[in-house]
């Protein structure tokens, strides 16, 4: 069964074209590595929760929109042996400081449950 690696973040909106960018080119170089398929979603309807929501696990300040993402993999292996590659490689040494607080970045493995 395929694997996921899930990422939530917050992007100031006035960031909304530089992190499609980034995140597009980053796109292309995941799927040269084995990735199926890369989705990245800007919050447009992320609302806050009694207890925890999307804004509260990044730490989302005014002004900042919530982005989902996840890419999907063949397997977990095919998903280790693309992200070593990834860290090898120049194009992905770019500094996306300027353009969202990664040290907000929520990311993980997953295994696929269901698939419908």
């Amino acid at each position: 069964m395929r694997y996921i690696d899930g990422f939530v973040a917050a992007v100031p909106a006035s960031n909304k074209e530089a992190y499609r960018k980034v995140a597009a080119d980053a796109a292309q170089v995941f799927k040269e590595y084995g990735a199926l398929r890369v989705v990245e979603c800007w919050g447009d309807d992320v609302p806050d929760g009694k207890v925890t929501d999307f804004k509260g696990a990044v730490k989302a300040e005014p002004g900042e929109i919530v982005v989902f993402s996840w890419i999907e993999w063949p397997s977990k292996a095919a998903r280790d042996a693309g992200n070593q590659k990834m860290m090898e490689d120049p194009r992905m040494k770019v500094n996306t400081g300027t353009i969202f607080d990664g040290k907000r970045m929520i990311y993980g493995g997953f295994e696929m449950l269901i698939d419908t």
